[in-house]
């Protein structure tokens, strides 16, 4: 599987703090061996951000992402209410 990311999920990734950083480090290397581990909650999103799918980094963090055959892309990162408002 190849991971992407979009110039948006770049801009809002760099202004993440550095906890958070590690913290995606992580779960992506565990998204890469179990795209379906309980601890990153994978789980399809719905109105506006139909067809794209969400993974957690912390309790409140997330990552939205979207899934085309063996390739994904990261598109955003943010809070809960950063991202869902």
């Amino acid at each position: 599987m190849e991971i992407f990311t979009t110039k948006k999920f770049e801009k809002m990734l760099n202004k993440c703090p550095q906890e958070i950083k590690e913290k995606l480090v992580e779960k992506i290397k565990l998204f890469r061996t179990d795209v379906f581990n309980p601890t990153l909650n994978n789980h399809a999103l719905s109105g506006k951000l139909k067809n794209l799918r969400s993974i957690n980094i912390t309790g409140d963090w997330r990552v939205v992402y979207e899934e085309e055959s063996e390739k994904i892309t990261l598109t955003a990162i943010g809070t809960h209410n950063q991202l869902y408002k």
